[in-house]
């Protein structure tokens, strides 16, 4: 009997490791596997998306349960890029996704329905693991168990974007005064800025495929008709940062007043890269008190254990003796 209720238990073990392992090996893969996935997507062109490739129906369930957990005007908007058409009209859900980078015609789909269905099915999976656990169904820690795994379920898809938005938005940052070093080497050497920023997309695939696809749909932009400023704007759009707001008011300020873009571009340059040592140095300033609260915990409990336990055991079987 014993035996039967550890299964449970073991099989919940086991799916959470592999889960966990899963992940590790998505989001940080090796170093040689990462070259060699990037350099296979350079040369393969973009491939569909997850979410593209979904069946039909599991993205009309996904649809239907996405109206429970988004408000209405997240619901109207099927394609996130389509809130870069008017910034009047601009749902923050929408454009935090572009933000992270996920630009289906399903994310907001996809997201909202994660949502609900997470609210819903990890109670039912906390509620099926309570009696082996040790929770009694219907007491007062079984039901605050539930309400616990329901806020999870919440809050979850919330985290997620957030990470997702705030690596992304890190990776942009850092790439962004070597982009701009770049740019201006393109526009002192003639060419104009339309087609430096398309030369600049081309020459960043291998170094930052991330900031690539957005000088690359930026050149699309300008290729397509738009208007410099309205490319560029979206630009800044896309990547949410106070930084790439105020080089692209630049560039715009530049480009109607007729100044030289190159001072320009390199004066930025240098502000980037000094901003960036600027948050890599307080990194290194938070790194000591970081480290303090592993030390008092970890560190410090196992360092007394192995210098003061042999003395203890010592003192305890010299004053244990008889006299």
């Amino acid at each position: 009997m014993d035996a039967w209720i550890l299964w449970p238990g073991a099989l919940v073990f086991a799916t959470i490791s592999a889960a966990v392992w899963a992940l590790l090996q998505r989001v940080w893969p090796e170093t040689g596997t990462r070259r060699l996935q990037r350099n296979s997507a350079n040369r393969a062109g973009p491939d569909a998306r997850l979410t593209d490739r979904l069946p039909r129906g599991v993205l009309a369930l996904l649809t239907r349960l996405s109206r429970w957990s988004l408000d209405e005007a997240a619901c109207l908007v099927t394609h996130p890029e389509s809130t870069l058409r008017t910034s009047a009209l601009r749902p923050p859900l929408a454009l935090q996704l572009l933000q992270a980078g996920w630009r289906s015609s399903h994310a907001l789909s996809l997201y909202g329905g994660s949502k609900t269905l997470l609210v819903v099915a990890l109670p039912l999976f906390g509620a099926a693991l309570g009696r082996p656990v040790g929770l009694p169904a219907g007491s007062l820690s079984w039901w605050f168990a539930l309400l616990a795994a329901a806020s999870l379920g919440w809050v979850l898809p919330d985290l997620l974007l957030r990470w997702q938005r705030a690596r992304r938005q890190a990776a942009l940052f850092r790439s962004f005064p070597d982009a701009l070093d770049l740019l201006r080497i393109c526009v002192q050497a003639g060419l104009g800025l339309d087609a430096a920023i398309e030369r600049v997309g081309r020459e960043m695939r291998l170094a930052s495929p991330i900031l690539s696809e957005e000088w690359r749909l930026t050149g699309l932009e300008l290729r397509a008709g738009a208007s410099r400023a309205l490319a560029l704007r979206h630009l800044a759009d896309r990547v949410g940062l106070a930084d790439i707001d105020a080089l692209v008011a630049m560039l715009i300020q530049a480009d109607r007043f007729g100044t030289r873009m190159a001072e320009a571009l390199q004066i930025h340059a240098d502000a980037l890269r000094t901003q960036r040592r600027l948050r890599a140095e307080e990194n290194a300033a938070k790194l000591p008190v970081k480290l303090l609260i592993p030390l008092v915990f970890c560190i410090f409990p196992a360092l007394l254990t192995v210098m003061l336990g042999p003395v203890g055991l010592h003192l305890h079987h010299h004053f244990s003796q008889p006299v």
